[in-house]
């Protein structure tokens, strides 16, 4: 009775390991799933919503400062007129009205357009300035 108890329960420990697998199998696509609880993917969305608001430090070039309001109006509208492509800033610092133009990252990137700017603005020269991030531009072709 012993011999016929140990064939079966060898015949259905066999049985059921067929049916009991530790993985599964799948076939390589390539691909990988990422299965995540959606507050995840709202705080990763929110990182970087936050990140590219915050400034980063750069270069500007101050063309004019000065007391007169309407003259710091003048020099930042004659820049815009002659370098649209460069943005132009004007800030308060009291008693003075600044105007700072270009966001470049490194110094040699402000020295290139500060010696093509020179030309019609003598004056201006390079400042470590808070910056805005460059507009990147896709590659893709649509």
């Amino acid at each position: 009775m012993n011999i016929f108890r140990k064939l079966f329960c060898s015949i259905i420990f066999l049985f059921f390991s067929q049916f009991i697998c530790a993985q599964k199998t799948i076939s390589d696509t390539g691909k990988v799933e990422i299965v995540q609880e959606y507050k995840v993917k709202e705080l990763v969305n929110k990182h970087i919503e936050i990140n590219s608001k915050a400034p980063i430090k750069g270069y500007r070039i101050k063309i004019h400062f000065g007391s007169d309001k309407n003259k710091a109006k003048e020099i930042k509208a004659k820049f815009i007129s002659k370098f649209p492509d460069i943005s132009a800033y004007e800030k308060y610092d009291q008693p003075n009205f600044n105007i700072r133009v270009g966001d470049f990252r490194t110094k040699l990137e402000a020295y290139k357009a500060l010696k093509e700017i020179q030309i019609e603005f003598p004056s201006s020269f390079l400042v470590q300035d808070e910056i805005e991030m460059p507009k990147l531009y896709s590659t893709e072709k649509k």
